[in-house]
């Protein structure tokens, strides 16, 4: 399941170019469990072909990232939390993700929406809590670029030094290959963990 999805970013990145980095960060802040952790460093692996510019990269990735927030905003602020509660279960959203995301917006205010854009997990329901709050809408905007913009800066570099590495450094792909192992038992832990969570909120 997991490679499957790693195949399709990485197939809508190469023939979509920047639209499919922002097409794909949307869906990820759409509280839609499409990782950000693989979009963002194959984005920044193709930069350091050539392809993309890093700065650009970050730039769409970030505004990616308020089109889904915006979408996830409006669920919230229109559908309230009986709604997120109800069809939440559908994308993989759990009673403790929407929890810890309220608890993060009702500490620390519209500020949350800046500090989760940088924090794995929360970032991507963080927008739910502000939207059913009725945060002021562009200071919401506002909050989610400037808070994402870093996030995906750090993870393309990541990719675009690596990609400079890869070719130079056989020590680092023979080290890559080795981790293959753990990489894919990781993702079967992480899978089996999405799936239980599913039918367990589908039982509730």
């Amino acid at each position: 399941m997991m490679g499957a999805i790693a195949g399709f970013i990485t197939h809508a990145i190469s023939s979509m170019g920047y639209a499919g980095i922002a097409a794909l960060m949307a869906i990820e802040s759409a509280c839609i469990p499409l990782p950000s952790e693989v979009i963002m460093p194959f984005s920044g692996y193709l930069a350091s072909k050539g392809q993309f510019s890093l700065l650009l990269v970050a730039t769409v990735g970030a505004i990616g990232c308020n089109i889904g927030s915006t979408l996830a905003y409006f669920v919230g602020a229109y559908g309230g939390r009986r709604a997120v509660e109800r069809w939440g279960r559908y994308i993989l959203l759990s009673q403790s993700d929407l929890d810890r995301a309220d608890r993060w917006f009702s500490r620390y205010g519209s500020a949350a929406v800046f500090v989760s854009r940088l924090l794995p997990l929360v970032r991507t329901f963080i927008s739910l809590p502000a939207g059913i709050a009725r945060m002021p809408f562009w200071k919401f905007q506002i909050y989610t670029f400037i808070g994402s913009w870093p996030w995906c800066l750090v993870l393309a570099y990541v990719g675009l030094k690596l990609g400079q590495a890869w070719d130079k450094s056989p020590a680092l792909r023979n080290t890559m290959h080795a981790l293959n192992g753990v990489v894919l038992v990781a993702i079967l832990i992480g899978v089996g963990f999405y799936v239980r969570r599913f039918f367990k909120g589908r039982e509730a």
